[in-house]
């Protein structure tokens, strides 16, 4: 069974991390099939993208230890650059890196069994993204949760500003859908153009999500078939053809 599952709603793409067994916890696997789904969702026509967690125990449990992910390539905003509206429906356990997802989407609907927490302080461990939360709730709540890792609950995270709607636990993806199809239902190049601005000039990137972003753009021509075409040619004695992908 696939590790993220892909469903078409209209112009709304849901993407489901599926892993239940393991309270839906990111390994390689799943950091890479979240970017590549997340990337197709970029390409296509669809206009609005829900990320959420099979069943209701976890959205997700953060980075597998057992198999350790490159996290930020599932990151929203930084694995893959979308100007589309991203959605995070939550129930369950959204933790450490899984937290760091969670925020970086546009909106959020949590059910109201969702505890937020980043224990990485008590863990000795840390990939630093996390400091933008600083830049989109008070301050002195970012460093408490950041610092203390203690949990939130859905309606702590609702008062603060981090989640836009608590439901009921089982309903945190179809009030997440309404909220995307109302959004697909509105102007696309205004809604992008509204998030470019707010991405590029108005929230500020920590040192860990340039760095992330410098990595995925580096990724991108070390697989780009432009590459592949250079050493073949170099090999070949011969002009390149490239084709700029």
């Amino acid at each position: 069974m696939s590790v993220v599952l892909t469903e078409q709603h209209g112009l709304v793409t849901v993407l489901t991390i599926n892993r239940p067994d393991r309270r839906n916890a990111i390994c390689k696997d799943t950091a890479l099939a979240l970017q590549q789904a997340l990337a197709d969702f970029d390409d296509s026509g669809q206009r609005v993208a829900v990320i959420t967690g099979s069943g209701d125990e976890a959205f997700s449990a953060g980075a597998d230890v057992n198999n350790l992910p490159e996290l930020w390539r599932c990151i929203p905003g930084v694995g893959v650059v979308t100007d589309k509206p991203i959605i995070a429906a939550t129930a369950g356990w959204v933790v450490g890196g899984a937290m760091v997802m969670h925020m970086m989407c546009d909106l959020a609907v949590a059910a109201e069994n969702t505890r937020f927490s980043y224990p990485e302080g008590k863990m000795g461990f840390t990939g630093g993204m996390i400091a933008g939360l600083a830049a989109r709730v008070p301050h002195k709540i970012a460093m408490e949760f950041i610092l203390r890792g203690k949990p939130m609950n859905a309606r702590r995270a609702y008062e603060v500003g981090l989640v836009n709607e608590v439901v009921p636990v089982g309903r945190q993806v179809d009030a997440a859908l309404a909220m995307a199809q109302e959004l697909a239902a509105m102007a696309p190049l205004v809604l992008r153009t509204i998030k470019r601005f707010v991405r590029d000039d108005v929230l500020p990137r920590g040192p860990s999500e340039r760095m992330a972003l410098t990595l995925s753009q580096l990724g991108a021509i070390q697989s780009s078939r432009d590459i592949e075409e250079g050493r073949r040619a170099f090999r070949e004695k011969r002009a390149p053809g490239f084709e700029g992908r």
